[in-house]
């Protein structure tokens, strides 16, 4: 095919944004057998410009604004997001997908969620998007990807054919405006780990850790406030705050990591990841969670409420609708 009969294939994603901000920090940051670890001014320099530009971007490929306000008023079904955000991590945890892959399967899913409405009948509608933002997130991630039918494992509802999924896949596709490659934390998590650690001492550690936190982030609504930079930034300084030679940071001081961190921002999201790490996020959305089961329990009674179906019987996948 000539070159200008392919071009229309191409996304009008901007090229800056195909590069993580580690590779900026990979050149910036070295470990402690090169150079002592230390960074030059120009690289440094050159890294922040970068990430400055990240940072000025990551707004667009998050949700709405008022998305997480929805939720709380349960416009949007927060239960039936809770499900498809655990079985996202349960199936990046049997196939050992990266941390990213489930990230942006559920970036994906809220931003489509932020835009259109799903019918709420039976939840068929909801498990299918799951699918298909893991699908589509795993085509970006992975070098070696399930078929469609072998994805939909632990404990779904539902099996959809194939086909189905691909419709959907191009339904989410449009409504994204085919931005996959997006910003998430993981962009950030390496050069804000470089400005904490410049030896490179606890790197590996602090790249880890704020990676499990990021992951137990995206099941509190909460976090859906806060932009990627500013998640990334406070849960690597949470992972500082457990390394006994970095505990004297303040978050305060983040701000000075490079241009487009907002201290309000990073200091609010900060404590509550802190909540989250200490549990008290998590038993507040335990809390919340069994206060949706008992609000849905005493809505029902026999007559509008069905018994769900056998776990070992597959239901054939309903087609489509989205209003």
């Amino acid at each position: 095919m000539p070159e200008d009969d392919a071009s229309y294939l191409l996304c009008a994603e901007e090229a800056f944004f195909f590069v993580d901000a580690a590779s900026a920090a990979a050149s910036t940051c070295t470990t402690a057998e090169q150079d002592d670890g230390w960074c030059s001014g120009a690289e440094q320099e050159s890294a922040s410009s970068f990430v400055a530009e990240l940072i000025g971007g990551e707004a667009d490929y998050s949700p709405r604004s008022d998305y997480s306000n929805r939720l709380r008023s349960r416009s949007v079904d927060p239960a039936a997001r809770a499900d498809s955000v655990a079985w996202i991590l349960k199936v990046q945890e049997y196939y050992g997908f990266l941390p990213l892959t489930a990230y942006l399967a559920v970036n994906y899913m809220d931003r489509f969620l932020s835009l259109h409405r799903l019918p709420q009948e039976d939840g068929w509608a909801m498990q299918l998007l799951a699918v298909t933002c893991l699908s589509l997130a795993a085509k970006m991630e992975e070098t070696l990807v399930p078929s469609l039918l072998d994805l939909q494992i632990e404990s779904t509802r539902y099996i959809f054919e194939p086909r189905t999924i691909l419709r959907m896949e191009l339904l989410v596709l449009t409504a994204l405006n085919w931005r996959l490659r997006s910003v998430t934390p993981f962009t950030f998590i390496d050069f804000f780990a470089c400005k904490v650690d410049p030896r490179g001492r606890h790197m590996r550690y602090l790249i880890a850790r704020a990676t499990q936190m990021i992951l137990a982030a995206i099941h509190d609504i909460e976090f859906l406030d806060h932009c990627p930079s500013s998640m990334a930034a406070a849960a690597v300084l949470c992972a500082a705050g457990e390394t006994p030679s970095l505990t004297l940071l303040n978050p305060r001081l983040a701000v000075n990591w490079c241009i487009g961190l907002a201290e309000e921002g990073v200091s609010s999201c900060y404590q509550l990841m802190q909540q989250l790490v200490g549990g008290k996020r998590a038993k507040t959305a335990a809390a919340a969670a069994v206060n949706l089961c008992s609000d849905e329990v005493l809505s029902c009674d026999s007559s509008s409420c069905t018994t769900p179906p056998p776990p070992k019987r597959r239901k054939r996948s309903p087609p489509p609708v989205i209003t």
